[in-house]
C-alpha cells in the first residue's frame, strides 16, 4: 500500500472514530499533497508525499514554538497532537553516527576535501538521506567535517 493510500485510510478510521485533532491533520496533509498533484499535474509517488510531509511537519514545529513563547498552551497542545500524526508517517530517523557514516562515504566516492565541495557533497547526499534525515543537520555536520 502506497503511503498517499494509507493515510487516505486513516483519514477514514479518524472519521468514523470521530478524532477531530487527528482528522484535521490528516486532511491538511491530503489537501497539500492534492495541491501539488494538481498544480504540477503529477501523481505524487511516496517521495513526493515525504517531501510534502517533512515541509508542513517543519511548519507545524514552527507553529508550536510561537504558541509555546505567546504562552498559548491550548493551541500548543492541538498543534502537538496534530505533529505527533503527521511524524508516524515519516521513515524512521537515522542517528547521528549513521549520517556521520554516510557523509564518510560520500567523502570517500566523490573525493571532497575542502569547504568548496561541500555543494558536490550535499548533492550526493540529498538524494540518499532526504527522507530519513533532517537537510539542515546533514548540512551542519558535513560543514563541520569539511572544515
Amino acid at each position: 500500500m502506497s503511503l498517499k493510500a494509507r493515510i487516505q485510510e486513516d483519514m477514514k478510521a479518524a472519521l468514523k472514530a470521530k478524532e477531530t485533532n487527528r482528522l484535521g491533520a490528516i486532511r491538511m496533509l491530503l489537501a497539500a499533497i492534492k495541491q501539488i498533484e494538481v498544480d504540477e499535474r503529477i501523481e505524487l509517488d511516496d517521495a513526493g508525499v515525504i517531501a510534502v510531509l517533512k515541509k508542513m511537519v517543519k511548519q507545524y514545529k514552527d507553529s508550536l514554538s510561537q504558541f509555546e513563547k505567546a504562552g498559548r498552551e491550548d493551541l500548543a497542545s492541538r498543534e502537538r497532537e496534530e505533529l505527533a500524526t503527521l511524524n508516524a508517517y515519516l521513515p524512521e530517523q537515522m542517528s547521528e553516527a549513521d549520517i556521520k557514516a554516510a557523509i564518510e562515504a560520500a567523502i570517500a566516492e566523490s573525493g571532497a576535501s575542502k569547504a568548496s565541495d561541500m555543494g558536490k557533497l550535499m548533492a550526493l547526499l540529498k538524494p540518499r538521506l532526504m527522507a530519513q534525515a533532517d537537510m539542515a543537520e546533514v548540512s551542519k555536520l558535513v560543514k563541520a567535517r569539511l572544515s
